[in-house]
């Protein structure tokens, strides 16, 4: 099934912090399938349980995939919600299992990184695209004409944020 196309620009608005985590892994050697494959295969019930739970923090992913590396974009509504989730059985056994067969073997690689993003201190633009990014884990809203630059909308949103309310 296609995604819905949504045509002319539209930014996401966001007024609350944004909890921004990517996280992914790199296939250092292609023939240790042994190594890297249960690490790939990891992630697909964590994300079925991120996604069943609705009241956990987590509100949506991006995924993307080159020649050797995964990286998913998480958003998430709180850092304390994204830490919980780390504690959370699922998680802890995945890790618990990568740590126990792959920790120092040069394999496979794994990463993540984790961005507070301040009320206000974004910036987002989509043109022409689906529901995408911050905008599908927050709200989707149509750029007005006549905004300015992403420049000025971004100061504009450091002087006047967005009234403190997700519908």
């Amino acid at each position: 099934m296609a995604a819905k196309i949504f045509p002319g620009r539209y930014t996401a608005k966001a007024d609350d912090e944004v909890i921004v985590f990517l996280i992914g892994m790199r296939i250092n050697k292609w023939l240790a399938v042994h190594k890297w494959l249960p690490v790939l295969l990891a992630m697909p019930p964590m994300v079925q349980e991120l996604y069943s739970q609705k009241d956990n923090g987590f509100f949506s992913l991006e995924n993307f995939i080159n020649f050797r590396t995964t990286l998913m974009i998480q958003y998430w509504r709180s850092e304390n919600e994204l830490y919980a989730y780390a504690r959370a059985p699922k998680h802890l056994k995945a890790w618990r299992n990568f740590n126990r067969k792959v920790k120092d073997n040069p394999a496979v690689g794994i990463f993540h990184e984790t961005y507070k993003v301040k009320d206000g201190a974004h910036e987002v633009i989509y043109g022409n695209m689906p529901l995408f990014g911050l905008a599908k884990a927050y709200q989707h809203v149509p750029v007005l004409p006549n905004t300015a630059s992403a420049k000025q909308r971004l100061r504009k949103k450091e002087r006047e944020p967005f009234a403190n309310s997700r519908s």
